[in-house]
């Protein structure tokens, strides 16, 4: 270690100590005969603190440095060997032929051993060997793991832990021991020496000395063993819930808790965790559950108590009643002398007001007392709370409070009140007024990026949805960007100031402020500024004002950026040509980006295709709206190890478009199906051919070719100990079909940890028809047992085959769901294929009923929040798409009424651009 003085650092000696290549020239001291134990330490020290700086050797390196300290075994000092298992381990991922110094580690994993860096040595081996050879120190590890003393059986359970994902069959063997080590008790006393309490490590540091009186077990008070063999039991359980469960339920203690072996505070937050995992994923125990974390409440450690009250905060569905006894511990905590109780108690308080506001409001008086909390992360979450929970007179007085000490807390807590004041906008919208003053206020404030977004998207949702302060909030806004610093936050002001500003009292006022970017920002902002003023321009409001426009548009056509000129050039084309302006100005709806990425892709893909121009009438369209919510998606994370209970966003689920261009992506990597062209249109969600419950589940997604119809099949066994091989499924259309089957590529192994697809191909008879049919399915496979000491299937198995539901290729499965302005496109079709038919539905028992079976039969875009009626009695469904493969749009016009004694008379109006796509409409509801 180095024990340079300040003087010396500022000196540069550190930084010379500390070198890498000092450190391996120095690295001679190993072969030192004899050897100087302090001179060793001394420079283990260094290797370790430079590994964990980030400083990395190459791999000539690290082995000269890890063979040099393997020559210091020889030496019996205790502090020593424990730094050479440090420097070991780390070396160890690094360095070439680390295997060799196994059977050196070996010997100090003996029983026999010292105590005192039999722990290290556990660890070390973790790191150097080969999983092939993990079965060959199974009985060490099982002997550790039951050790009496916890830093060997921490040691043991720890690197268990790091050895599962290469060696599961082996860890997996190890349960036993793990269980008795989260069972085992401590055999310390509560008044022991002070040495012996001081560490759940026992002993570091400790002279060779010791080794000659005999070494002692040392006793802990900590439990840590408990916390490590629990993670073991849930890593090696994991996949087996009811085995979870049971475990769970073992070590809770029963409905108090009081009953639980389990001593460590750690362990029992970890168990917690665990229930809530349970819970969410398996309803029917949520009230045994619920009934330990309730037990959990009344534990002595304020760590359980806090995690089992956070556990049932966020529960999905909790009830006000559930949720009374965490509110009570949690706002005992509010008027504890401990800051991080406070903190963490308010937080969860925060969290929950927003979904159960009047069941915090019983804490209100303990966090108005928080609000001059010296600690000022807790003052926020207070006063963000008493936001959400309090009634309109109390906004104002708030809102002053908030003021005092905005200047005092990180951007970081900023942003949560500026959150809390956006949802306190829409909560009592009387109250506009003085919120957006302070949101314009704190605007003009010092802060980071994040921190202005978070204020713009106040204002922004205040325009939205409290229509009375929209000018008032446009004018902040343009004030925002005369010298706003972020471009981003830039480009989006100006874009919603091009769609709301050309229709407010007085749209000429925020030309000033637009055209102010043109000439004063850079390239980005400009453009965006151009937009903005085309649309002030091209919307007919003013004559006079598109003059004014127009003079300022061609101004920018001597921009020194290109970007800025082109859009400049294009809307000035508008002008002269006014039916441009409905696709480039005034439309709604944008191209689905997935739908049309994959569209693009196989057309380049395509050799032939490159001859003719890309055709994109088949291509989705949807919303604007629905494109913005795509773009702010949170992206799926795999989460690996621990899991957490944190209200963290869920990932919501791929959009249609996402999914088509995913089976377009798997289909591609088919080598059968390379022929076949691009995918015209898939399914939009599996459909489950099995009940969840089954030995054998499967579901299909259908796929639509030019010529051709693939069937895919998910296909999962859920048998942990039976091997499935030759996995088919065997399809029999109805007799009118006018289908025949291509081949079928079955699956040649399947086990219970990798779910597989076997695709059935048909060819369409006729291309130019849809063809539709029903199918029944029959799933065909070889099962074999699993041996259960090699894991290996046996030689032989058995034919079964296993009755799967029918399946049916409809025309929902041809139709693909786009957005369109309906009026305009409804209009425009007039000329077209024009079919109307009426329909009686007597067993329809509301309108909403009537409008979810019509979308879910056709599989097309409902528009304009048509799909929810308002009236009980009279309602239309307008509904738009794309039939597949070149069959141009299809408009729907579903005119309904409903009475009690004739249910829903439908009359279905359909606008295509040719008679086979609405006569498949018609055929669909009518079959």
């Amino acid at each position: 270690m180095s024990f340079l003085t300040k003087k010396d650092e500022e000196n540069g000696l550190s930084t010379y100590y500390n070198n890498k290549t000092t450190v391996i020239q120095e690295a001679r001291v190993f072969n030192e005969s004899p050897i100087s134990p302090r001179k060793c330490r001394a420079l283990l020290t260094r290797i370790v603190y430079l590994l964990y700086v980030g400083e990395t050797f190459n791999t000539q390196e690290a082995t000269t440095l890890f063979f040099g300290t393997t020559k210091l075994f020889q030496h019996k000092d205790s502090a020593l060997r424990q730094m050479v298992y440090l420097a070991i381990k780390e070396l160890a991922e690094t360095a070439e032929d680390v295997i060799m110094v196994t059977s050196s580690i070996m010997k100090d994993m003996q029983p026999n051993s010292e105590v005192i860096y039999r722990p290290n040595a556990i660890r070390a081996l973790c790191r150097i060997i080969d999983p092939s050879m993990a079965q060959g120190v199974e009985r060490f590890f099982k002997a550790a793991i039951v050790d009496k003393n916890p830093s060997i059986s921490s040691a043991a359970l720890v690197s268990a832990y790091h050895l599962f994902p290469h060696a599961k069959d082996v860890v997996k063997r190890w349960v036993n021991e793990a269980q008795e080590a989260v069972n085992a008790k401590s055999s310390a006393s509560l008044f022991g020496s002070a040495s012996s309490g001081s560490s759940y490590l026992g002993g570091w540091g400790s002279s060779s000395s010791s080794a000659a009186q005999g070494q002692q077990t040392v006793p802990s008070m900590s439990y840590i063993t408990q916390y490590h063999s629990l993670g073991l039991l849930y890593l090696i359980r994991q996949q087996d819930r009811m085995a979870v469960t049971k475990m769970i339920q073992q070590l809770g203690g029963g409905r108090s808790g009081a009953g639980t072996t389990l001593k460590n505070p750690m362990a029992l937050c970890m168990l917690i965790r665990y229930a809530a995992k349970v819970m969410e994923e398996d309803p029917n125990v949520q009230k045994q559950m619920l009934d330990l974390l309730e037990g959990w409440l009344r534990h002595k450690s304020d760590m359980v108590n806090l995690e089992a009250a956070r556990v049932i905060c966020e529960l999905k569905n909790v009830t006000p009643q559930q949720l009374t006894r965490s509110i009570a511990v949690l706002q005992l905590f509010l008027s504890s002398p401990k800051s991080t109780l406070k903190f963490a108690a308010t937080r969860t308080l925060a969290a929950l007001a927003v979904t159960h506001p009047s069941s915090v409001a019983a804490c209100n008086i303990d966090l108005e007392n928080l609000i001059s909390d010296p600690n000022r992360s807790v003052a926020t979450y207070a006063i963000t709370t008493l936001l959400k929970t309090g009634n309109e007179a109390s906004v104002d007085r708030l809102m002053k409070q908030i003021s005092g000490f905005m200047s005092e807390i990180s951007d970081e807590f900023k942003v949560i009140i500026v959150d809390a004041i956006r949802s306190l906008c829409l909560k009592f919208p009387a109250k506009h007024e003085s919120m957006l003053a302070f949101l314009s206020g704190v605007l003009r404030d010092e802060g980071g990026y994040d921190f202005k977004r978070a204020v713009v998207e106040a204002i922004f949702d205040m325009i939205k949805f409290i229509a009375e302060c929209k000018e008032q909030a446009l004018s902040h806004l343009c004030e925002f960007i005369e010298d706003c610093e972020f471009t981003k936050l830039s480009v989006r002001i100006l874009h919603l100031l091009g769609a709301e500003g050309p229709k407010a009292p007085q749209p000429t006022k925020y030309i000033r402020y637009i055209y102010n970017r043109v000439v004063l920002e850079n390239a980005t902002v400009r453009a965006a500024a151009v937009a903005a003023l085309a649309k002030f321009g091209l919307n007919n409001l003013d004559a006079k004002l598109g003059k004014s426009v127009n003079v300022l548009l061609n101004r920018c056509l001597d921009d020194v950026d290109d970007e800025v000129r082109d859009r400049a050039a294009l809307y000035l084309k508008a002008y002269s040509a006014p039916p441009l302006i409905q696709p480039y100005i005034k439309e709604e709806s944008i191209y689905s980006l997935s739908a049309l990425e994959s569209k693009l892709v196989s057309y380049l893909s395509d050799p032939e295709t490159m001859d003719q121009p890309l055709d994109v009438s088949d291509v989705p369209k949807i919303s604007k709206e629905q494109a913005a919510k795509d773009s702010a998606r949170v992206s799926t994370l795999e989460t690996i190890g621990m899991p957490s209970t944190s209200k963290a966003a869920t990932p919501p689920p791929p959009s249609a478009a996402e999914t088509q261009s995913n089976y377009a992506q798997q289909l591609s990597e088919v080598p059968e199906l390379a022929s076949y062209g691009p995918v015209l249109s898939s399914s939009t969600k599996p459909s489950p051919l099995t009940e969840r419950e089954t030995e054998y589940q499967v579901s299909v997604v259908k796929h639509i070719f030019k010529e051709h119809v693939v069937f895919q099949f998910n296909v999962s066994n859920t048998i942990p100990d039976t091997v499935l091989e030759q996995v088919s499924v065997i399809m029999q259309p109805s007799a009118e079909s006018t289908l025949t089957e291509d081949f079928i590529i079955p699956v040649p192994t399947l086990t219970a940890s990798a779910p597989s697809v076997v695709y059935v191909s048909f060819s369409r008879d006729n291309p130019t028809e849809y063809a539709q049919a029903s199918f029944q399915c029959l799933l065909k496979f070889v099962s074999k047992e699993l041996d259960p000491s090699t894991g290996e299937p046996e030689e032989e198995g058995y034919e079964d085959e296993y009755q799967l539901e029918d399946t049916d290729l409809s025309a929902s499965d041809y139709l693909v769901p786009s957005y369109v302005t309906f009026a305009s496109e409804w209009d425009r079709l007039r000329g077209g294929v024009s079919v109307t038919e009426t329909f009686a539905l007597p067993a329809m028992e509301s309108l909403k009923a009537a409008c979810n079976s019509v979308i879910e039969i056709l599989n097309m875009q409902p528009l304009g929040g048509t799909e929810d009626p308002q009236s009980p009695t009279v309602h239309t469904l307008q509904l738009s798409g794309i039939v597949a493969g070149g069959g141009g749009k299809v408009l729907v016009r579903c005119r309904m009424t409903y009475s009690k004694a004739q249910g829903v008379t439908l009359e279905v109006g359909v606008r295509a651009e040719q008679q086979p796509a609405a006569d498949l409409v018609i055929s669909a509801i009518g079959g």
